[in-house]
């Protein structure tokens, strides 16, 4: 198995840690994502060149489990070549990825990274138009399991309960039947947060969710997001500083700039530091 380089400081104790030789809290599983760290992901040293141009430049950063992160920064700071590196849209000129201690983003293809358990909504809402909102969200969950022999099977009854759920976390029971084309810009955008969930990701990346919503639509993603804080990791990319007040709370903001790492900490934090107010905020 192959550590991310953080984890191997400590593997030592880790694997030594418990009782009777038994393995401690930190035990390095031997299948899966193993986030035994805290940490679900790992960013170092990434470097991304385009034709000599540096659009990362030693990108750092680590995610906790569980955790809600917003990422903020000018245009052209870096945002989503970071989230195309992350998801093996993009490979970098160096550093490294890891999703968990053990999985090498890197060596891994789009598709791969996804069934991993990453999941990334893009600014612009991609869902099936001719289709029902709950069919939306069936297609999601069966085409995560790969067989399309059962895309019409009938449901289970746990299946037909995680639709229900779903449908009630992202505010469309009432649209169950409606066609997803005949949504609100605010729907379809919830309706696309709904099937990513179905596929049961770990990680959620998040592109400008409120990008052309109304403000109630917007309110209404910020408690959506913030339900999900800590049943998912999430990434969110923003560029609404009323949006990202509203769902950074105490968490950490990062703030990128050429490519790098410019501040981080709390809103208030960030929104106070000179280097930010001059690149970002007093623009």
């Amino acid at each position: 198995m192959t550590l991310h380089p953080a984890a191997e400081r400590d593997a030592q104790s880790l694997t030594e840690g418990g009782p009777s030789g038994e393995a401690g809290y930190g035990r390095v599983r031997p299948a899966g994502v193993d986030t035994s760290h805290g940490a679900i992901l790992y960013l170092e040293d990434i470097t991304v060149s385009f034709d000599g141009f540096k659009a990362l430049n030693n990108l750092s950063l680590d995610i906790g489990v569980g955790e809600l992160r917003c990422v903020i920064g000018p245009n052209g700071a870096g945002k989503t070549t970071m989230m195309d590196v992350i998801t093996g849209k993009t490979r970098p000129t160096g550093g490294t990825v890891f999703f968990g201690q053990n999985i090498d983003l890197t060596t891994l293809n789009e598709a791969q990274i996804a069934d991993a358990g990453i999941g990334r909504k893009f600014q612009r809402p991609t869902v099936f138009e001719n289709h029902t909102v709950f069919e939306n969200l069936e297609l999601a969950m069966k085409m995560n399991k790969g067989v399309r022999s059962t895309l019409f099977a009938r449901l289970s009854s746990e299946q037909q309960d995680r639709i229900s759920d779903t449908l009630a976390l992202i505010r469309l029971t009432p649209e169950i039947w409606r066609l997803a084309g005949l949504l609100s810009h605010g729907q379809k955008q919830w309706l696309e947060i709904g099937m990513l969930l179905m596929q049961e990701p770990q990680l959620l990346l998040l592109d400008e969710p409120v990008a052309g919503m109304t403000d109630a639509e917007t309110e209404r993603t910020g408690e959506l997001l913030n339900e999900l804080r800590g049943k998912h990791s999430l990434m969110v990319v923003e560029h609404d500083m009323d949006f990202v007040t509203q769902i950074a709370g105490p968490g950490k903001v990062t703030v990128l700039h050429e490519g790098s790492v410019l501040a981080e900490g709390t809103m208030a934090h960030v929104q106070a530091d000179p280097r930010v107010i001059e690149v970002y905020l007093g623009r």
